[in-house]
């Protein structure tokens, strides 16, 4: 091996596998953000905790950074490495370690698959409830990292409900055990909550025990035409009130028109502004006929102009498919993204200004919204025109993303819901944080990962 320092490497750890070929780096020196070029040293794929503390030991001795990687499914350059680090990829550390029927805990490595994740719980009779769309090729160490969310957030959480236990290396290449399973332990600060959605920048999760639960329900899903955007929230309200909501999804006919051309099948007749996707429990008649009264009333008051309930579980999928396939229907296009957050109950005032000024600011670019209306989370994907260069299209989006922060700062919301900061959004930090904040999250940092080796140039700008 030409390189002195990869050399050293391999002779401390002879079984640990390193990748330096031009393709696989790449492949793993990037995310799905694709828009900066990958530049790593190397990629090392540990296969053990113990590797992964010796690889952490001689980057602080190498002065060497790491930027650690799951499935690279992230959109805002949380794994990127474009300037010399090193990829500690933890894809071969990917199996089910242990499952406790007593505790209803799965404890997995971190780069095992969330689909799988599903599937070990399925076996037990049991569900990790945390789901989106990204499932098959996710890792549940990005998922800790970024503390991710998805579909039916309105009524399991984010990631950090269901996680009780986590082993994670830190920047010094110690290893903490974090809450052990736990279910109440006021033993001082809770560093386990500390790293869900730290990015990498103050440890690397190398075990994580999940709490599982009960399957949910017997349920139906609905989609819903509706006229106009005020409908949005008066038919969630509705629906809040009168069924129990497992999950409530929007989009609009922009993004649906890129699912159908993706190969999905159109389920409602007609253009109509806005579509919901909603799941709910339907143990029994009375369960059903209440969904039954509720489309009924929505579509009295003019809150929905249509409507269809999947009848079969291959109804459903279709269904699903339409909100589900969005982000994969764009992916050619290679969209500027936005993951925005709000309260619910500053949905309908942001909706508008938002609204407002993304029409102002894009007059002759394409702009495809949709997102989890039910807990305030907004995903806007900005679609490069024919003709315009990469720079300039940047260039244009980044100013409205500026606005935009503006925006949610008026609001109170967050600049990420659950896509992570990033190399994308760190200059937009303090929209979200305040100034105190930030400085204590890098003096946090600064005690985690004291020669900054964990993911530099992530979440702060400049370090």
């Amino acid at each position: 091996m030409s390189d002195a320092r990869l050399a050293d490497l391999s002779r401390r750890l002879p079984d640990l596998r390193l990748l330096t070929e031009p393709g696989e780096l790449e492949h793993y020196g990037r995310d799905w953000t694709r828009r900066w070029t990958p530049a790593p040293l190397a990629i090392a794929l540990p296969s053990s905790i113990d590797e992964v503390q010796a690889i952490v030991c001689w980057a602080n001795e190498r002065q060497i950074a790491i930027v650690p990687s799951g499935g690279r499914t992230g959109l805002s350059g949380g794994a990127v490495a474009a300037n010399g680090e090193l990829v500690l990829s933890l894809e071969r550390m990917n199996r089910v370690l242990d499952f406790d029927a007593v505790d209803r805990t799965l404890t997995v490595q971190p780069g095992i698959i969330l689909q799988t994740v599903h599937e070990a719980a399925r076996s037990h009779g049991l569900i990790y409830p945390v789901d989106f769309a990204a499932r098959g090729s996710c890792s549940i160490g990005g998922n800790i990292a970024t503390n991710a969310g998805g579909i039916r957030v309105i009524r399991y959480g984010n990631t950090r409900e269901w996680i009780v236990g986590l082993k994670v290396v830190v920047g010094n290449g110690e290893l903490l055990e974090l809450n052990r399973g736990l279910i109440k332990n006021s033993s001082g600060y809770d560093f386990r909550q500390l790293m869900i959605g730290s990015e990498g920048t103050l440890g690397i999760v190398v075990e994580a025990t999940l709490k599982l639960t009960d399957p949910p329900p017997p349920s139906q899903v609905m989609l819903l035409a509706l006229p106009h955007m005020d409908a949005l929230m008066q038919v969630f309200a509705l629906f809040r009130a009168r069924l129990t909501l497992q999950a409530f999804e929007f989009f609009t006919d922009h993004a649906l028109e890129h699912v159908l051309a993706h190969g999905a099948q159109r389920a409602i007749d007609g253009d109509y502004p806005y579509y919901v996707v909603t799941e709910f429990d339907a143990v029994d008649e009375r369960a059903q006929d209440a969904a039954l009264a509720a489309f009924e009333h929505a579509l009295e008051q003019g809150w929905v102009s249509d409507g269809v309930i999947a009848q079969s579980e291959a109804q459903s999928a279709a269904l699903w498919r339409l909100r589900e396939g969005i982000t994969e229907s764009l992916a050619s296009r290679r969209p500027y993204k936005n993951d925005v957050s709000v309260r619910i109950s500053a949905v309908p005032a942001f909706l508008h200004e938002m609204q407002a000024l993304l029409a102002h600011e894009y007059p002759q670019i394409e702009v495809v919204w949709f997102g989890h209306i039910g807990d305030g989370n907004l995903h806007i994907n900005v679609l490069r025109p024919d003709g315009m260069s990469e720079e300039t299209f940047i260039a244009q989006c980044e100013h409205v993303t500026r606005l935009l922060a503006a925006t949610l700062q008026r609001h109170g919301g967050s600049i990420s819901a659950e896509h992570g900061i990033g190399l994308v959004k760190r200059a937009y930090l303090e929209s979200t944080r305040s100034a105190a904040e930030i400085a204590l999250m890098q003096g946090v940092r600064k005690v985690f990962d004291p020669n900054g080796v964990l993911n530099p140039g992530k979440l702060f700008a400049g370090g």
